[in-house]
């Protein structure tokens, strides 16, 4: 991808909707507590994509690429992509639907559940060096040697779309938001939400919720990609958000639509918003989703007062089970 290409339009992101339609996938709900509201004097709101098929809002930018693809070319053979886990699971599930073949390539290290669901999508699992360079040139190579097509994780104007599908049911289940806060890796999930609900809102806030280290906040501030080359992982146990850098496509909307005020979350807190959500919203949630609720119960105060009505994504709910819950460490 490169910085030129346009984003998604609006009724890329309206086709997407009607993508999913076609194949049944959920409505998330959304879900309210009276404790989240009475702790943070908000109107709190919870989009659950941890309800999603495959376990995390992928599933939709992952369904509408491949679909979109197989308009495009009906003889693709198959699909290749890079992933922590859960795109890839979302992708392998995509595939699996239109019978092509898939191979996914994640880093050393991605947890068990996440791989063994990939492979029982009916994907190839291909393990690379913990790196995100590693990730990007093992999965452009199966592409090349293979002849399939590669959908990247965030950086790909379908996917993008896809992941825009959670503004088109939010804003029809919430039309009075004040402010949405997203957890963000690469970048592709809150691009799609911002470029569908400031179309439709121009006045609603879009707040990114990144993990310490990700320079997010400078780099949005400064309009200008600051990361040092090559792209790192971040040192956090959010295996889902390590990546630093954002995309090369998602970051320019992200320049022009989210708000400069980032919220840069710890690991602490992250795990105390996903016990939280276990003990008091009876939700089971991944650490990603920790990002969005941990920054409403630690740093709700830096919302401006007129603030009421605020959404949060619950990106994923894919644990490990096979390991301690990440508050038992």
């Amino acid at each position: 991808m490169n910085e030129d290409e346009e984003a998604p339009s609006l009724a890329e992101i309206h086709i997407a909707a009607s993508h999913l339609r076609s194949l049944s996938l959920p409505i998330t709900p959304i879900l309210t507590s009276s404790t989240l509201n009475t702790l943070t004097g908000r109107n709190i709101y919870l989009k659950c994509e941890n309800f999603q098929r495959t376990g995390s809002f992928k599933s939709r930018g992952a369904l509408n690429a491949v679909l979109n693809a197989l308009k495009v070319d009906p003889n693709v053979k198959g699909f290749v992509t890079h992933s922590s886990g859960n795109h890839g699971q979302a992708l392998a599930y995509a595939a699996s639907i239109v019978k092509r073949a898939c191979v996914v390539v994640v880093p050393q290290g991605t947890p068990k559940n996440k791989t063994d669901a990939i492979e029982r999508y009916g994907a190839e699992l291909v393990v690379c060096e913990p790196t995100p360079a590693s990730r990007t040139a093992t999965s452009l190579q199966i592409s090349q040697e293979r002849d399939y097509l590669m959908i990247s994780p965030f950086d790909h104007r379908d996917v993008i779309a896809g992941q825009g599908t959670i503004a088109v049911e939010l804003l029809e289940q919430l039309p009075n938001l004040d402010a949405i806060l997203v957890p963000v890796s690469g970048g592709g999930l809150i691009s799609g939400i911002a470029l569908y609900a400031k179309r439709i809102n121009p006045n609603i806030r879009i707040y990114a919720c990144v993990p310490d280290g990700k320079m997010l906040g400078e780099c949005l501030k400064e309009q200008k990609r600051l990361w040092s080359n090559p792209p790192q992982f971040l040192q956090t146990k959010c295996e889902a958000c390590r990546l630093q850098q954002c995309g090369t496509l998602t970051f320019p909307i992200m320049c022009s639509l989210v708000e400069k005020q980032v919220f840069s979350i710890s690991d602490k807190t992250m795990i105390e918003a996903t016990r939280f959500a276990f003990e008091q919203l009876k939700l089971v949630v991944e650490l990603a989703a920790g990002l969005s609720l941990g920054a409403i119960l630690s740093q709700s105060d830096q919302l401006d007062a007129d603030v009421r009505n605020v959404a949060l994504i619950l990106c994923g709910g894919n644990i490990d089970l096979n390991e301690k819950l990440p508050w038992q460490n």
